[in-house]
């Protein structure tokens, strides 16, 4: 297929415009993408490492939040390095296939992500809601197969998203106008039909919203009626406390994606969706983590028992 794709191409590589084209802010703009990836490499890393050696962290809550930080680790490397290299470089080049390639990882992480953020939902559902029954609705052979569910719906939307974008047809321009090989700003590029295309897309976005963004809908407001029906403010405090990190996370996430894709495909919708695609391309992998520890009891004491290991 990619040979094929190759025949009837006569573009090889494609060429990036980037966040900017303002010479100025290159450098500056380099230095602060630096230190978000830096950020998100080193906090996703550290996290899992945490879970890792902590046995009290040893459970469902944190198998999930393991995968997570594991799908944001792997996300950063996919797009980062290739925007850092263009605001010190005169042009940034992608092949074909390179761009192909990136497509591909970007749509699997971040369809794997939604999917992995739904099945941490419906785990404070079940620990808050149906606490009796826990462990058996989480157990380890449940919570893996939740996991395998989540990559394997992630992988099935990446196949989809390539196998039509490697059927099109690229003649004209090359120069796409974004930092990273994007569904919406290549199919503006392409001289053939983009009608299956567009049709994969609404339907894979159809499929997140009823599968991912319902479940995660239901889960809260259950959660929500259990703690406005506890009479003590300690348990109100608890469930609250278990809930909340998850969702500023699924706000961010979500809300930021909505602003991305929610709109009319123009040049002017691509260019404020490339600004907003930064949040859940970039902030949100580097800001997990510090969500997830700065708010949480346990991982903070996970910290400190790992830093008298390294200490003594």
């Amino acid at each position: 297929m990619h040979m094929t794709m190759e025949n009837d191409s006569s573009v090889t590589e494609f060429v990036f415009m980037g966040l900017t084209e303002q010479p100025e802010l290159q450098l500056p703009l380099f230095f602060v993408f630096l230190l978000n990836y830096t950020a998100t490499v080193m906090g996703n890393l550290s996290l899992m490492v945490l879970i890792c050696l902590n046995s009290h962290l040893h459970n469902p809550m944190y198998f999930f939040l393991f995968n997570l930080s594991l799908v944001d680790f792997c996300y950063s490397f996919v797009c980062t390095p290739k925007m850092l290299m263009g605001f010190v470089s005169e042009k940034s080049i992608i092949s074909y296939t390179g761009c192909m390639t990136q497509l591909f990882f970007f749509c699997f992480f971040v369809n794997s992500e939604c999917y992995v953020l739904t099945a941490m939902a419906y785990d404070r559902y079940v620990a808050i809601c149906k606490p009796l029954v826990y462990a058996i609705l989480m157990s380890p052979r449940m919570c893996s197969l939740l996991m395998i569910g989540s990559y394997l719906m992630g992988f099935a939307s990446a196949m989809a998203h390539t196998g039509c974008m490697i059927r099109l047809s690229f003649c004209d321009s090359n120069i796409i106008n974004h930092y990273m090989c994007e569904i919406f700003p290549l199919l503006q590029l392409s001289c053939s039909s983009t009608y299956a295309n567009e049709l994969v897309s609404s339907l894979i976005a159809c499929i997140v919203v009823i599968a991912s963004g319902l479940v995660i809908l239901m889960s809260y407001a259950s959660i929500l009626l259990n703690v406005v029906q506890m009479s003590s403010a300690t348990g109100w405090s608890k469930a609250m406390g278990t809930c909340g990190s998850h969702i500023i996370t699924v706000s961010l996430f979500y809300g930021s994606g909505l602003l991305t894709y929610v709109k009319p495909a123009s040049a002017e919708s691509v260019d404020q969706g490339k600004f907003f695609s930064v949040f859940y391309t970039l902030m949100v992998p580097m800001l997990n983590p510090l969500i997830y520890s700065l708010r949480n009891k346990d991982v903070k004491l996970a910290a400190k028992r790992t830093m008298k290991r390294i200490t003594i």
